[in-house]
């Protein structure tokens, strides 16, 4: 268990060192910090958003905006905690003005979310708004239904001999502006602590 345990920190330091180099598209011309997954690679959890905005960029961490605090909040609501858990985003780079990444930008940190996926093994996904939701299912081979109707079911894949579960719900952003999805957000957490129930508990964290 211990050398499992090594062999996903060396391979999440390794892949880490590949994305803070990467200069793939036009996004690393203008950023401040490249925006690392965070947490407990451990975890049976996986959060995944959309690219990091002006204060992500700042301080290098996903989700430590108001975006984030809203996160956290709703994720303590059912007793899940920030460090129990594993962020990412689908695009590691801040996108100028905060503008949703294109298809060129998303193509080219893909491989990154695949390879964090394979070392995590979580066997539970969720997608926080449009593009973390089109970027899995992109990955998984099945027809993105838009967010309405995708947030309603509950998929179920298999990658790389691993089950995993995608639930996909709205950005924390998006609920910021338009309070009425604060409450569907806050409902689809509740579903995902539901299907993990306990596993998230007890687990080594990587930091």
């Amino acid at each position: 268990m211990i050398i499992m345990q090594d062999d996903k920190r060396i391979k999440i330091s390794n892949l880490n060192e590949l994305i803070k180099s990467c200069k793939k598209c036009p996004l690393h011309l203008s950023r401040t910090n490249v925006v690392l997954g965070n947490g407990n690679i451990n975890t049976k959890i996986m959060l995944i958003g959309e690219a990091p905005g002006r204060n992500e960029d700042l301080e290098g961490i996903p989700f430590v905006g108001l975006a984030g605090k809203l996160l956290d909040s709703l994720l303590n609501e059912n007793n899940i905690k920030r460090d129990e858990v594993y962020i990412t985003n689908v695009v590691k780079c801040r996108p100028p003005n905060n503008r949703t990444p294109n298809k060129e930008e998303v193509s080219s940190c893909l491989p990154y979310l695949i390879e964090e996926i394979n070392i995590v093994k979580p066997e539970l996904i969720l997608t926080l708004g449009r593009t973390a939701g089109e970027a899995i299912s992109i990955i998984f081979n099945y027809e993105w239904e838009g967010l309405e109707k995708e947030r309603k079911k509950i998929r179920e894949v298999m990658f790389n001999g691993t089950k995993i579960k995608i639930l996909s719900t709205y950005h924390p952003a998006a609920a910021l502006y338009k309070p009425e999805l604060k409450e569907l957000l806050r409902d689809d957490i509740k579903t995902a602590s539901k299907i993990i129930g306990n596993k998230h508990k007890n687990l080594i964290d990587f930091m």
